[in-house]
């Protein structure tokens, strides 16, 4: 269950509205390194979450918080939007048919979809994808991608400060990068507790590592051809990070055979052509 506050979380002004820079916002809401995507992510992970509990209740508050950082942004692209009908009017009447140069940076369906709203897309107007929202089931696996997705996050949000001179934008923005910032270190905390690096990699750890391949689980393997490989560094030599094995370089070889494939299924259509082989025709068959 959910219970809802009419305040925001943080307040949101603008002193001049700014079309161009609402459509900036949108990446914000529904971009890969938007709110939406940090929301569901944590709600669906402290859904699925089994172990203790704390961890569950954790991403049910964060996850939760964000909801109200989406509800700032739509607020934030509502007031930059107000007139903006009216001014985009004046304008078309005043310029040349072509709505493109007309439009400059400014989404028309703010106004044709929205009316003068926030959408659940990006800054091009692409809708939220829910693919990219992770609950692995692995507690350690979903630490990392929710430290990924703050840290693109909070370079968004650092961005759009940069992008805006409104005070109002500002004061929100920063409020905004100082959230990215607790909630990195919330997540990297978690795996701290965990055990940290040793305790949790490889990922999962519940894996025994005596069925991995030895020959290659602390390889680096260069594919240059060449032999002459300039990608060497912490990664090919040394203790592993996880304390487990050592670090060295191969030079990449094939240990398998050329691939041979069956005939092509008569059912799948393929042309007459194909239904031939070392063995013979399938047609004949």
């Amino acid at each position: 269950m959910f219970y809802h506050d009419k305040r925001l979380q943080y307040k949101v002004k603008v002193t001049k509205p700014n079309p161009e820079f609402a459509r900036l916002l949108q990446q914000a809401i529904g971009g890969i390194e938007g709110e939406m995507r940090v929301c569901l992510q944590y709600l669906f992970q402290s859904w699925n979450s089994r172990g203790p509990v704390k961890y569950r209740d954790m991403l049910l508050e964060t996850g939760t918080e964000e909801i109200s950082h989406i509800e700032m942004l739509v607020t934030a692209v509502a007031l930059n939007l107000e007139g903006a009908s009216s001014a985009l009017k004046d304008k078309m009447a005043a310029s040349n048919p072509m709505i493109e140069s007309v439009l400059g940076g400014r989404d028309p369906r703010h106004i044709l979809s929205a009316g003068l709203g926030a959408m659940a897309a990006d800054a091009n107007g692409v809708p939220f994808n829910g693919s990219w929202v992770v609950s692995s089931g692995n507690i350690a696996a979903d630490m990392h991608a929710n430290v990924y997705a703050e840290a693109t996050g909070r370079a968004l949000a650092t961005r759009l400060y940069e992008l805006t001179d409104d005070p109002g934008m500002k004061d929100m923005l920063s409020f905004l990068i100082a959230r990215d910032t607790m909630h990195q270190n919330q997540w990297m905390a978690v795996l701290e507790e965990l055990g940290g690096t040793a305790a949790n990699h490889p990922i999962p750890n519940s894996f025994p590592q005596s069925l991995e391949n030895s020959d290659f689980n602390y390889s680096f393997v260069s594919t240059n051809i060449n032999k002459e490989t300039q990608a060497e560094g912490r990664w090919t030599t040394g203790t592993s990070i996880d304390g487990k094995g050592e670090f060295n370089l191969k030079y990449a070889e094939p240990l398998g055979e050329i691939p041979v494939l069956g005939m092509p299924d008569k059912e799948t259509h393929a042309q007459s052509e194909q239904m031939t082989g070392a063995v013979g025709s399938f047609i004949e068959k």
